[in-house]
Formats: structure tokens, C-alpha cells, sequence
């Protein structure tokens, strides 16, 4: 049982990624054509999950979102695990002025809340999912920096590695050979943890209307748009906001599964 609870987080999101890849093959109806006469339709046999302020099917919408959401999520994904990775990992295993000067300019950065971050970032680049996918990303590097430093620092110490310096080997072949896959578990959990706040700042930034071209279907600006009539159309919001949720609650569960947490 412990296995299949382990297992049913990763097979929704993959379910979620490849539906979303999907979208043009199963979408029901175009995600952008707004039909005049059928705005904010409850759910109904032709609109499974209703229509939204300009008839368009919210279905579509929802499939066609994902697509945007989590394509942004990966660059944030990348750009934060990629340098964090770089930067906290010679951290670590150097030490001495270069471990405290990173270490001064992570705790700087971490002093701002991430959103915060990411904003100073989209003022720097402008609006648009490049620059959304940007920001989700620096917002997620001190943090996870930090864990790599942390990682680092805990195996140099370990007497293997100690060994392994004695017998005269290059601190290019210990971190390659040593450090790096004794991190492997911890960095992993890390990552999924840093996708699960890429999806909730992305779909903030979005929200707040940094990502772009309105029309396009994502998560985040279908709560934007569908919170203007909600008291009548709540599945205009209810759809997208219940993916959300999902999508991050899944990928929380597999961090912890990762970390080896029940």
C-alpha cells in the first residue's frame, strides 16, 4: 500500500503532462474561440466544465492552460536548479572566502520573499512568459543554492571523501565521483519541491497579468479573468484553481517520497 501511495502522485502528473501535450488532439472545442450567446454557461454535456465571461469553453481552456503553466514551470525549473546547483555545490565543497561570500549574497537574496523577487525581476525584463519563466526561476535559486551548499558541505566531511583526497585524487573526479551522488537524493527531492512553488509563482505572475497575450489559456490568468463573475460562474475559477492545487499537491507528495517521508 505504501507503494501505490507512492506511486499515484507521479502517475498524475505525468497524466497531467501528457494531457496537456495532448490538448490539441482532445480538447473538445478551440481554447480561444469565443461562441457569442453561450458566456458563462453552466457545465453541461457541450461544455463539460461550462463556458467563461466570452464563451469560451473552459474545458479547453483548462487543457490548453496546462501546457502554458508547466512549459513556464520548466524553465523556472531549470534556471533555478541548473545555477543553484553550480554556485551551492562549490560552495560547499570549497569553503573558505568563496563559501562566505556566497553565502552572504544567498542569505541576501533569501531575505526577500520570492514573489517579491520574481517581481523585481519582471520589472527588469518586461511581461511575457519568457520573462515570467525567468523570474519563477531566480526567485527559486538562493533557496535552492542553499540546499546544495548544505549537501556539499555534509559529504566533503564524510570519510570516503577524505580517502579519496589522500590517495591523490583531483577535486574534479571526487565531486564527480563522491559528491555529487551522495547529494543525488536530497538535490532530487529539492527539485520537485522547487517545481511545485515555479507552478504557484508562475500561475501568480500570470495573475497578476505579467505573462502576456490575455488570450492565451493559462492557469493563472483564467483565475484572473474567471474571479470577475464568480458569484455567478464559479467553475470559471474553480477549474483552473482545482488544477493548481492538484498539480502541486502531486508534486509535494513525490518531493516527500523523494525525501523519504511517508
Amino acid at each position: 500500500m505504501s507503494r501505490v501511495r507512492r506511486m499515484l502522485p507521479i502517475f498524475f502528473l505525468v497524466l497531467i503532462a501528457a494531457i496537456s501535450l495532448l490538448a490539441p488532439w482532445i480538447a473538445p472545442h478551440d481554447p480561444l474561440d469565443a461562441v457569442t450567446g453561450q458566456e458563462l454557461r453552466p457545465p453541461s454535456a457541450q461544455f463539460w466544465l461550462g463556458t467563461d465571461l466570452l464563451g469560451r469553453d473552459v474545458y479547453s481552456r483548462v487543457l490548453f492552460g496546462g501546457r502554458r503553466t508547466l512549459t513556464i514551470a520548466l524553465l523556472a525549473l531549470a534556471l533555478a536548479v541548473g545555477p543553484g546547483l553550480l554556485i551551492g555545490t562549490l560552495a560547499g565543497y570549497v569553503g573558505g572566502w568563496f563559501d562566505q561570500a556566497v553565502s552572504v549574497v544567498i542569505d541576501a537574496l533569501l531575505a526577500f520573499p520570492g514573489l517579491l523577487l520574481a517581481l523585481s525581476v519582471i520589472a527588469l525584463l518586461g511581461s511575457g512568459s519568457l520573462a515570467v519563466g525567468i523570474a519563477a526561476g531566480v526567485a527559486g535559486l538562493p533557496a535552492y543554492a542553499r540546499v546544495a551548499r548544505a549537501a556539499a558541505r555534509d559529504v566533503r566531511s564524510r570519510p570516503y571523501v577524505e580517502a579519496a583526497r589522500a590517495i591523490g585524487a583531483t577535486p574534479r573526479a571526487i565531486l564527480a565521483a563522491h559528491i555529487l551522488p551522495n547529494m543525488l537524493g536530497t538535490l532530487l527531492a529539492f527539485a520537485t519541491v522547487t517545481l511545485s512553488w515555479a507552478i504557484l509563482n508562475a500561475a501568480t505572475l500570470n495573475f497578476l497579468g505579467f505573462g502576456g497575450d490575455p488570450a492565451a489559456p493559462e492557469w493563472g490568468t483564467m483565475l484572473a479573468e474567471g474571479r470577475q463573475a464568480f458569484r455567478i460562474a464559479p467553475w470559471a475559477v474553480i477549474a483552473p484553481g482545482v488544477a493548481i492545487m492538484l498539480t502541486v499537491l502531486a508534486t509535494n507528495l513525490v518531493a516527500d517520497s523523494l525525501a523519504g517521508r511517508e
